[in-house]
């Protein structure tokens, strides 16, 4: 066994997790305390400091956002992650707003499990050295800067900004993160730099400086350093005391939470498209369907017929919304499962024409194929592939003219796979095409009138080709038709 690493608490109500989550960590040299509910985790958790727990997000007696929440009022240093199967992004900001480190997804493997808790630890650890940084001196905050070259180390180490001042705001300390964060080219030690910080910082600072009590308890604030970047910073402010109680001074820790803000910010765009896209499919085919129960209205069989036709075109297009929705969230919380086997393109591109042979038969459509012969395959997800050539393809269709042409050219280099799918539709213009691959976005112009879609496609087209190191791009001319090229690395056995 190796030496010990770290103490752990589990708490989770389904046992078999429970008990072998512990037996493996056990064996990893950790020492593990393990909880069959949340009263029991909330008792461990508040009267043990532990190095990391792992909490479940849904149990009978206590929610697992209350158990965290208390652990980290108690020992705020305990890294904590929540664990479930039911993820989302209301659960996932409010869990990280309470302080949780990171989102563990069930069902996860050994090999996830573990590497999660180690990324735990390492954390851990910053936040100590963090800490006994800011109790560790003596006199003067402005003595820290001869230990610079000790200290060092340790600060570049943190991700997080770190800044420490005096009571007359003069910098004794600071990080490189500090400077990017804060949007400062350059400080010197015992330079005063109240007045080059956001009013939020010298607020808190001021306020800690007029207390009559140091209070040993972080106030935090946020806000934007870089309007251009939309780069949202939290800022914690801690008061150190000097030994006889008096203050020292304040360390300011910067944290960049532009990620949660960008959470938000697609939560909020969804319920934005919820509204519009979602609100009036539904209206319609209730409203079909209300005609069709309706005993006093007399319809003929092909009327019938056609409000039912409607509304499962309607349902069809809201199926295809929700998908989208889910894979992209998939994405997000990285666990959609791949299975990776060889794939021929040719095969993929067969296959979705003949999918697709009604909507091209319906637009008089012309199909032009230029397939370089003994292709390589590729290896990859082939759900993956089809979900490429499908939502081009569908696009060439939908957004193409009458009578008009698909041409789609496969060829290979070296290095990499090419596939080009051009179309003599209505093309877009230069600010349309600027905003393709961003979510919920669709062209809106004279041209693009009545035609369907959710806005997502694209977007997961670009996120699979991004996730397999590939490229994808697109030309296009308004009026004439677009060209999307995409490239795919070969993999070499």
């Amino acid at each position: 066994m190796n030496p010990q690493k770290g103490n752990i608490l589990i708490v989770d109500d389904e046992k078999g997790l429970r008990l072998g989550t512990q037996r493996l960590l056990e064996e990893e040299g950790y020492v593990v305390s393990a909880a069959e509910n949340g009263t029991e985790g909330l008792r461990y958790g508040t009267q043990n400091e532990y190095d990391v727990a792992v909490i479940d997000l849904k149990m009978p007696d206590i929610d697992g956002l209350d158990v965290l929440k208390e652990i980290k009022r108690v020992h705020p240093n305990t890294v904590c992650f929540i664990a479930t199967a039911f993820a989302s992004y209301d659960t996932a900001v409010q869990s990280t707003r309470l302080g949780a480190f990171g989102y563990i997804q069930k069902p996860f493997s050994t090999e996830e499990f573990i590497y999660q808790i180690e990324q735990g630890i390492k954390q851990r650890n910053l936040i100590l050295a963090a800490e006994r940084l800011a109790i560790e001196r003596e006199q003067n905050l402005l003595e820290l800067a001869s230990e610079k070259s000790r200290l060092n180390a340790i600060i570049k180490s943190i991700s997080e900004g770190v800044l420490v001042i005096n009571i007359n705001g003069e910098v004794g300390y600071y990080n490189y993160a500090a400077l990017k964060l804060l949007n400062i080219t350059n400080i010197n030690i015992g330079e005063n730099i109240l007045g080059n910080l956001p009013s939020q910082i010298v607020e808190l600072v001021e306020k800690i400086y007029s207390s009559d009590k140091i209070l040993l308890k972080s106030f935090t604030t946020e806000f934007v350093s870089n309007k251009g970047d939309e780069l949202y910073i939290e800022a914690a402010c801690t008061p150190i005391p000097q030994p006889d109680g008096s203050l020292a001074g304040v360390v300011i820790i910067l944290s960049n939470i532009t990620e949660y803000r960008r959470i938000e910010i697609i939560k909020n765009q969804f319920v934005s498209m919820v509204a519009h896209e979602l609100k009036t499919p539904l209206a319609a085919v209730q409203g079909s369907l209300n005609i069709i129960l309706d005993k006093s209205i007399t319809l003929t069989e092909e009327k019938e017929e056609d409000y039912i036709k409607r509304s499962t075109y309607r349902l069809k297009s809201l199926t295809d919304l929700v998908n989208d929705l889910l894979d992209i969230s998939r994405m997000e919380l990285k666990t959609k499962q791949r299975e990776i086997v060889n794939v021929h393109i040719e095969n993929v591109i067969a296959s979705t024409l003949q999918m697709l042979e009604l909507e091209i038969s319906k637009k008089h459509l012309t199909i032009n194929k230029k397939i370089q012969k003994d292709l390589p395959v590729i290896k990859a997800d082939i759900n993956e592939i089809t979900r490429i050539v499908t939502n081009l393809l569908s696009n060439a269709i939908k957004y193409n003219r009458e009578k008009g042409e698909i041409i789609i050219e496969v060829t290979c280099t070296s290095n990499f796979l090419s596939l080009k799918i051009q179309d003599t539709g209505v093309g877009m213009k230069p600010d349309e095409k600027v905003k393709l691959f961003t979510e919920f976005y669709r062209a809106k112009n004279e041209k693009t009138r009545g035609i369907n879609g959710t806005g997502l496609g694209l977007s997961i087209v670009k996120r699979i080709v991004d996730s397999y190191y590939g490229r994808i791009d697109v030309e296009s001319e308004f009026g004439v038709g677009s060209t999307f090229l995409i490239n795919l690395p070969i993999n070499h056995n």
